[in-house]
C-alpha cells in the first residue's frame, strides 16, 4: 500500500508589505482604486506628521501671556506683604501669575534714584501695564517715561496735587490708581499721641528726606505742634543706617514720643523700627495697622493691604480692556485706629479710656 505523500501547503501569504516597520499593513487588493503602495505609504506618513505638528501649531496660535511691570523702591525680601496683596487683587479679576499673566518685578533696594531706570526698562520690554503700589516716587518715575502704557499707582498724597492725574473722577491719559490719603493724616496722629501723653513736652517726627512729600509732612507736623503748644523735632532717615542714627539723636533731644511718617523705606523696616522703639521704651504711632499687628503701639490710617489689592484689581481690569482714563481714582474712605494693649503694658502706659473708645481694634 502506497503512502500518499503529504501535501506541501504554503504558509498564508501576507497581502501587503509592512510600512516602515510600524505595524501598518497595506492591503494588496483591487479596492485601492489605483493608489500604488508607495503613494499609500507617503499618504500615511504625511498624516502622521500632521498629527504630530498639529499641537505645536495650535499652541503657537494661542495669544501671548500679558506681562505686568511692578516697580517698588524697597527690597523684595521685605516687600512680601505688598506683593501678596497685589496678587490677591489680580486673582479677583481672574488673573493668576504663571497661569495667564506674568509679572516682571523691579525693586529699587531703597534707592529712589534707580526708579526711572527701572521704569524705562519695563517700557522697553513693552509690558501691558505698570503697577506702582505704595510708592509715589515709583508712580512719578513711570509717568515720566511713558504716555502710552497704562500705569496703576497706589500713593499716599493727593494724586492731583502731585501731578499724577488731571482729576480724580476722570484721570485722563494713561494713569489711574488708588490714594490712601495717609500722607494727610499727620495732624490726627500727633493729636492721638498728645491724648495718650498729655504731659509730653517734645514730640519727634521721623521722615525720609528723599520722599517727595517730606516738606509737606514737616509743615503739617509743625503746624499741629504749634496748635497744641508743644515742641516738635524733625529727624531725617533715608536709609536703614540713618534710622539708627535718628533714634540716637531723638533720645539725646529727650523726645517723649515718636510719629513715623508714611514712606516705603519705613514700611520695609517695620521690625527694625518697632524693635528700636521697644528697646528705648518710646511710645510710637505708625501710619499702618500692619505695624501694630507685629508689636507697634498705635497706628492710624487706611489699610495698606487694601490699597495694594485695589492696585491689583485695577491692573486686572485694564488687562481685560478697560482704559485707565475711564477708571476714577479711588480714595480711601475708611481709616482705622488700632491699639496694641500688650505693648502699652510693656511700656508701662495706662491707655486712657477715651482712646480705647475711639479705637477700631484693640489687640490684647
Amino acid at each position: 500500500m502506497k503512502r500518499r505523500a503529504p501535501e506541501l501547503r504554503s504558509s498564508p501569504r501576507r497581502r501587503g508589505p509592512r510600512a516602515a516597520d510600524r505595524g501598518v499593513w497595506i492591503p494588496a487588493c483591487a479596492g485601492m482604486s489605483g493608489i500604488g503602495r508607495r503613494e499609500f505609504i507617503a499618504l500615511i506618513g504625511g498624516a502622521a506628521a500632521s498629527s504630530l505638528l498639529w499641537p505645536l501649531a495650535a499652541h503657537a496660535q494661542q495669544p501671548a501671556m500679558p506681562v505686568i511691570g511692578f516697580v517698588y523702591p524697597g527690597v523684595p525680601e521685605l516687600s512680601t506683604g505688598i506683593v501678596a496683596a497685589f496678587r490677591k487683587g489680580l486673582n479677583e479679576t481672574g488673573f493668576v501669575e504663571g497661569r495667564n499673566v506674568t509679572i516682571e518685578f523691579r525693586f529699587g533696594y531703597n534707592d529712589n534714584a534707580r526708579l526711572p531706570e527701572l521704569a524705562a526698562d519695563l517700557v522697553q520690554r513693552r509690558v501691558a501695564v505698570i503697577a506702582t503700589p505704595g510708592s509715589t516716587p515709583s508712580a512719578l518715575a513711570a509717568k515720566a517715561v511713558t504716555t502710552t502704557i497704562p500705569i496703576v499707582f497706589g500713593v499716599g498724597p493727593d494724586p492731583v496735587e502731585i501731578g499724577l492725574v488731571a482729576s480724580l473722577n476722570r484721570p485722563g491719559g494713561n494713569v489711574t490708581g488708588i490714594s490712601s490719603m495717609n500722607a494727610e493724616l499727620g495732624a490726627k496722629r500727633l493729636g492721638l499721641l498728645h491724648e495718650l501723653l498729655p504731659r509730653a513736652v517734645c514730640f519727634a517726627v521721623l521722615v525720609n528726606p528723599n520722599n517727595r512729600n517730606a516738606e509737606a509732612l514737616i509743615r503739617d507736623a509743625q503746624t499741629t505742634a504749634s496748635a497744641i503748644g508743644r515742641q516738635i523735632e524733625i529727624f531725617a532717615a533715608g536709609s536703614a543706617r540713618d534710622i539708627d542714627a535718628a533714634f540716637v539723636s531723638l533720645l539725646q533731644k529727650r523726645a517723649d514720643a515718636l510719629l513715623v511718617s508714611p514712606d516705603p523705606l519705613f514700611d520695609s523696616r517695620r521690625v527694625h523700627l518697632i524693635t528700636l522703639a521697644a528697646h528705648h521704651r518710646l511710645p510710637t504711632i505708625y501710619p499702618f495697622r500692619e505695624n501694630v499687628e507685629i508689636g507697634g503701639l498705635m497706628s492710624y490710617g487706611s489699610s495698606a493691604a487694601d490699597r495694594d489689592r485695589q492696585v491689583g484689581i485695577y491692573a486686572g481690569r485694564i488687562l481685560k480692556g478697560e482704559k485707565p482714563a475711564d477708571l476714577p481714582v479711588i480714595r480711601a474712605a475708611k481709616f482705622e485706629f488700632v491699639i496694641n494693649l500688650q505693648t502699652a503694658r510693656v511700656l508701662g502706659l495706662d491707655m486712657p479710656a477715651t482712646l480705647l473708645a475711639q479705637a477700631d481694634e484693640v489687640i490684647e
